[in-house]
């Protein structure tokens, strides 16, 4: 009796490959080697980066290549004083971008200079040097030009109320524009904000008052207040959390203002000013502030946190002891936000 034939198992191709998956191009000899890289949150435009020049008529990068290379371009010219920059820091200044949305911008290697695309974030710009830039009309990271609030001022501190997406110090920072708007160059941050926090933030005019002032702070003399929307439902009322942060001690005081079943409204004081501290003891305690993609959820199904564009976390209120009028309080406060106050109406608190 003869054995029937051995059976040929043949690999079957998926209906629709992905970029990793693509199909052998017919008429040609070259594997389609497509690979994808999604862009940061920050820039929040979708946008690929191609490494290949071939790709197969199924391959998604196709329609994502041609509207990359579809866009407006922008011709930028280095100048003297910016000679000294970093591309990554030549784009951030003329373009209003964040740090990290001109790395990005830099990372779909759309970028050149001179006509030569450049997609290292350190490369040496020189004076005279043709910068172009991709113009995406998307992109919601670019920090808009606005006139600084001003809350309190007197002669030796000035208070403003700070916009999100913008750097307390640095290139582009609300430091540098508050200095070009007021006319005074020894204007100088006496804390920080997150670059999507609002709020209350404090200014020196003059060194000996920055000096006096991070006195106050190292002292604990200084009390900062904050509002936030974290997720869930709130148990107490009144609460404290000192879990250590960076190895460092942490205090946060909280007071419950409203909650119900998706959601709660908190009232927060600080002791201590760690680097993202009530971030992080909200997070430890499972109530993570809405909008937060760093200690939050990296994905939400509910379409009311999806559509949350960065953390609710405001700073309402910064009271301070006058270093230099004895017996005299420097305090400002400072109203919610837009955004905040469109989030308590959402959820309903």
């Amino acid at each position: 009796m003869s054995r029937p034939p051995p059976v040929r198992w043949r690999r079957r191709s998926p209906a629709h490959p992905g970029p990793g998956r693509c199909r052998r191009p017919r008429g040609t000899g070259a594997r389609c080697r497509c690979k994808r890289r999604l862009i940061p949150r920050s820039v929040r435009a979708t946008v690929w980066r191609v490494s290949c020049v071939r790709l197969c008529r199924r391959c998604p990068l196709r329609s994502r290549m041609s509207e990359a290379l579809s866009h407006e371009q922008r011709d930028l010219v280095v100048s003297a004083p910016d000679a000294a920059l970093t591309l990554q820091a030549f784009i951030s200044k003329r373009m209003s971008l964040s740090r990290r949305a001109a790395k990005a911008l830099i990372d779909t290697r759309a970028v050149w200079v001179n006509r030569k695309r450049v997609w290292m974030a350190h490369h040496a710009l020189h004076s005279g040097d043709r910068v172009q830039v991709p113009v995406y009309a998307d992109t919601t990271n670019r920090v808009k030009v606005q006139k600084l609030r001003v809350l309190v001022s007197d002669d030796d501190y000035l208070v403003i109320d700070k916009p999100s997406g913008v750097m307390s110090v640095g290139e582009d920072s609300v430091e540098e524009r508050l200095r070009q708007q007021e006319g005074a160059p020894a204007l100088c941050a006496v804390h920080r904000l997150d670059r999507d926090t609002t709020g209350c933030l404090v200014f020196a005019r003059r060194p000996e008052a920055l000096a006096a002032a991070v006195s106050e702070f190292k002292k604990r003399h200084v009390r900062k207040s904050y509002n936030a929307i974290v997720s869930g439902r709130y148990a107490q009322s009144r609460s404290t959390v000192s879990d250590d942060v960076d190895e460092a001690r942490a205090v946060t005081h909280i007071r419950l203002l409203a909650v119900n079943e998706d959601a709660s409204y908190l009232a927060l004081r600080i002791e201590t000013g760690r680097t993202h501290q009530i971030r992080k003891h909200l997070a430890a305690i499972r109530h993570p502030i809405l909008g937060d993609r760093e200690y939050g959820p990296k994905f939400a199904r509910d379409p009311r946190i999806v559509a949350i564009p960065r953390q609710m976390l405001h700073a309402t209120e910064v009271e301070m002891p006058h270093p230099f009028k004895k017996g005299e309080t420097f305090r400002a406060h400072s109203p919610l936000p837009a955004d905040f106050r469109r989030c308590l109406r959402t959820f309903k608190l």
